[in-house]
Formats: structure tokens, sequence, C-alpha cells
């Protein structure tokens, strides 16, 4: 039986807890914090008109 790869399977780990980290830090910068609510619908199933755009 082959012994596992410990070193391995913490690099990989590592490397996902940084590319999560990183994709989270662009995400506030693009955002400022209000990503919930631009892709969420509205209660009603519709989505939610941007403020600055006429209807």
């Amino acid at each position: 039986m082959a012994k596992q790869n410990y070193a391995f399977e913490k690099r990989q780990k590592e490397l996902a807890k940084k590319k999560k980290k990183e994709e989270k830090r662009l995400r506030k910068l693009e955002g400022g914090g209000n990503e919930d609510q631009t892709d969420a619908p509205a209660s009603d199933g519709e989505l939610k008109a941007p403020d600055d755009s006429p209807i």
C-alpha cells in the first residue's frame, strides 16, 4: 500500500485558500460590499432595477 503524500495535500489546501482569499479581495474592490443585493432576485422573483437607470 502506498503512503499518503501529506505535503502535496497541504500545498493544494494552501493554494485553494490563497485563491479564495484573492477572489474575495477582488470582489471587495469591485463591489464595495453590495454583492448580496446585486445578484439576488427581489422577493417577487424579478430583478431589481439599478437606481440610476430610468424605468
